[in-house]
């Protein structure tokens, strides 16, 4: 018999008349054994597993318990007792934005940046003179990763031949406008990424949606972006924009943004022309348990095909001062218990991605720790600045000091261990021998990034 798991106790039970709901055939204990097992999940046992059963209401306590459990011994048995995480700077280019999606309270209508536009506003554009400097500053910091995403300002181009193509285009459907127009030229995505790219650093840049928007107005397929984005000293792809990978929970919350199938298509090609990646979900807003799976399966299947996503990132969404919220559309985020189940089922249902990361922004440090029982393995980064999650209302972000990483990793019982971008370089830390500071980077020596008290 067919059952039924309510949505959210924040969104009333079908309420944007989605046609997928979580409604399985499949029983609570069939998913648990599977899962136990470690065979390959389906939709349905994935369902059951992140409901802890749709034959009943709510989330049962017990059989939460037995989903983290058996999460958190798969996550030993594949990447044993560390937990990774990077030095890193968080460089993000512009705010200016006008794809209006609901979630976000990052973006400043880009209206607002124009040189004839007389009202203040909180937003910023760097130039890639600035963007270098910054990234300049941070190596001698120790540094090694720099991760950059970004609005999607309408005077941004790939590089100088779209530019041309974009000026000669009279379609008012292209969201382009002279850069001539603005306070500040952002410049073209190859010039950011050139300027971003200094030393030996790991510039994390360029989303499918960013890809999408270097695109507009050409035939240009994805290879083609990503290649030349590729020359111009990109070495990794963030797998945002992602939310969630079905497009009757995008026809709500992003309708102005690309399709699933879309950026499915911008992955593969960052894959083709031999870029790695990583693939978020962002969950707890309108979407249910249903929806998640199918997200999580279309991962699954992209690595399958790819065999280069390093890591699954949940992002759990952040409500205040965004317009989901504001319009009166949810009334919060995810539970405690979702995002205990979210991280579970991500590392139960992932079979062929070896890293989970535990985001320590969204979650705070406490949740943010207890994730990492529930088959997480990665704590994220130093991030030396973060303005997306701040900006919707969360309270965490700023930085990280290596010495707080080692101080709350050993104080559950785990190896702390700093690594590179791509997980191919790791280096244990011994935390018996202050001071802690990164020593992967190209001027990492050792030297703390931060002061503790940060």
């Amino acid at each position: 018999m067919t059952s039924v798991s309510p949505i959210r106790a924040n969104v009333p039970r079908n309420r944007f008349g989605f046609t997928h709901r979580p409604e399985t055939d499949q029983s609570f204990e069939n998913a648990v054994a599977k899962a136990r097992a470690g065979d390959r999940l389906t939709v349905a046992d994935g369902v059951e597993l992140l409901t802890t059963g749709t034959e009943q209401d709510g989330i049962d306590p017990r059989r939460k318990e037995v989903v983290l459990e058996i999460a958190d011994r798969r996550r030993e048995e594949i990447v044993g007792n560390e937990v990774t995480f990077v030095a890193n700077l968080n460089n993000n280019v512009t705010t200016a934005c006008n794809t209006g999606c609901l979630f976000c309270n990052f973006k400043d209508r880009s209206k607002q940046f124009l040189r004839d536009n007389d009202a203040a506003h909180d937003g910023f554009t760097k130039t890639p003179a600035e963007s270098r400097a910054i990234v300049a500053d941070a190596l001698d910091t120790g540094i090694y990763e720099v991760t950059s995403v970004s609005g999607l300002h309408p005077a941004f181009a790939l590089d100088e031949e779209h530019r041309e193509i974009l000026e000669g285009n009279d379609r008012g459907d292209l969201n382009y406008k002279s850069p001539e127009r603005y306070e500040k030229n952002p410049g073209t995505y190859t010039a950011q990424m050139a300027a971003m790219s200094v030393g030996d650093v790991h510039l994390h840049s360029m989303t499918p949606e960013e890809a999408y928007h270097a695109r507009r107005g050409t035939e240009w397929n994805y290879e083609e972006v990503y290649g030349r984005l590729k020359a111009a000293g990109l070495d990794s792809v963030p797998g945002t924009a992602a939310e969630i990978l079905v497009d009757e929970v995008r026809d709500v919350i992003c309708p102005g943004k690309m399709r699933t199938d879309e950026w499915m298509d911008a992955m593969e090609a960052a894959a083709d022309v031999g870029l790695s990646t990583t693939a978020t979900i962002m969950y707890g807003h309108v979407e249910n348990e249903m929806h998640r799976i199918m997200h999580l399966e279309r991962v699954r299947n992209l690595q399958d095909r790819t065999g280069v996503i390093t890591e699954f990132v949940p992002l759990s969404f952040i409500h205040p001062n965004t317009p989901l919220y504001e319009e009166g559309m949810i009334d919060a985020g995810a539970t405690t218990e979702e995002d205990e189940l979210m991280i579970a089922v991500a590392r139960l249902f992932l079979d062929n991605i070896d890293h989970i990361q535990s985001s320590w922004v969204k979650y705070g440090d406490e949740l943010g720790l207890k994730m990492l029982s529930c088959g997480a393995d990665d704590f994220m980064g130093t991030i030396l600045s973060e303005e997306i999650t701040k900006r919707a209302g969360g309270g965490y972000g700023e930085a990280r000091s290596f010495q707080k990483y080692v101080e709350m990793i050993t104080s559950i019982g785990r190896v702390p261990v700093e690594r590179s971008t791509d997980y191919t370089e790791r280096r244990r830390i011994n935390p018996t021998a202050p001071p802690f500071g990164p020593q992967l980077g190209p001027r990492a020596d050792g030297t703390p990034l931060v002061e503790h008290s940060q």
